[in-house]
């Protein structure tokens, strides 16, 4: 018998979460029957999304129930295996974080490719679902030609930070938003173009298109790839060029919002400047991921693409990493070590 802790969901939040929400409990793990395997976490994931599965409405994923332990990005090591192509030693992904311990059936696993100089852990950052989301968002929505000017919001986070050094990578002049001078830093150090501390800029919209117009391109943007929602969307129209298209991959802005939140001010400019937006959820395209790991592991390889982690320790601590999202205190991908 493996013991395990966990994270259970003790209430619902009513605005911004806090430690108040959650529960630790310890809880008995058994071995592994017929097609089962027993896995003990090494890191887990924290998301932005994952407050909205705090809501009880529906979505396009079930929420979390009150008193149950709570779902997320992991990986871990097979331990006991009833399972065929599955050994101890294994390196697996699964959805089943927040906890040390779990069996689940193999069907709920992915087996992981150890990399040489990839550290396990980038499965649920540049090389999982958040970069798998800002590569596929940028890509397929977003469609940059060299030489056009992408702004993403949330620049120096675990999918904008993807977006801002991929659509580099790609020829585009990019501009940034992020909430410290140290993750601006981050970002110019990487090559992006223009870097904007939105706290302290003063005029977010005046900052924005003063990069722009550094660019020539009539000071414009031509894509825009949304994270926060709010005042960078509206500065994102009102600096848009005509068929500028946008990708709405997140509004972290408003997710604790009590109340309804009012749409931007200037809508009405998506008719006359023919703009595209288009909201979309990672797993529309899952068939992508083998061109994605492909190209990433070819921009790491040549140097061309780097990640930043912010990690807390322990499973106890998870809530506090979660909580941390919501005043930007991390950089890059926000995990717990398990």
């Amino acid at each position: 018998m493996t013991k395990s802790r966990e994270i259970r969901l003790k209430s619902r939040p009513a605005g911004t979460p806090d430690a108040s929400n959650f529960e630790l409990a310890t809880v008995d793990v058994g071995s592994p029957g017929a097609g089962e395997v027993l896995v003990r976490n090494s890191f887990m994931s924290v998301d932005p999304y994952m407050r909205g599965r705090m809501y009880d409405r529906a979505s396009y994923v079930p929420p979390f129930q009150v008193g149950a332990v709570l779902q997320g990005g992991a990986i871990g090591e097979v331990v006991a295996s009833g399972a065929e192509g599955f050994a101890p030693g294994d390196l697996v992904s699964s959805m089943f974080g927040w906890r040390e311990a779990f069996v689940a059936p193999a069907a709920a696993l992915e087996k992981l490719p150890r990399q040489a100089g990839v550290p396990d852990q980038a499965f649920l950052g540049v090389l999982g679902m958040p970069g798998l989301t800002g590569y596929a968002g940028l890509r397929e929505i977003g469609r940059p030609k060299p030489g056009e000017t992408v702004f993403v919001s949330g620049g120096a986070g675990a999918v904008g930070s993807v977006v801002a050094q991929v659509a580099k990578i790609m020829g585009c002049t990019v501009i940034a938003t992020a909430g410290t001078d140290a993750k601006c830093d981050w970002l110019r150090a990487r090559g992006i173009d223009h870097a904007i501390n939105y706290k302290t800029c003063g005029n977010l919209l005046d900052a924005v298109r003063s990069a722009a117009q550094a660019n020539g391109n009539n000071g414009g943007i031509d894509v825009y790839f949304d994270n926060v929602g709010g005042e960078h969307l509206e500065v994102a129209i009102e600096v848009a060029r005509p068929f500028a298209r946008f990708a709405e991959c997140g509004m972290i802005s408003g997710y604790n919002s009590m109340e309804a939140i009012p749409g931007p001010r200037n809508i009405i400019q998506v008719v006359g400047k023919s703009l595209c937006i288009r909201g979309f959820i990672v797993s529309e395209f899952a068939g992508l991921r083998p061109q994605f790991f492909a190209d990433m592991m070819g921009w790491i390889a040549a140097g061309q693409l780097a990640w930043e982690e912010t990690v807390f320790e322990g499973v106890d601590k998870a809530p506090d990493a979660f909580i941390g999202l919501f005043s930007g205190s991390n950089t890059g991908k926000m995990l717990v070590k398990l």
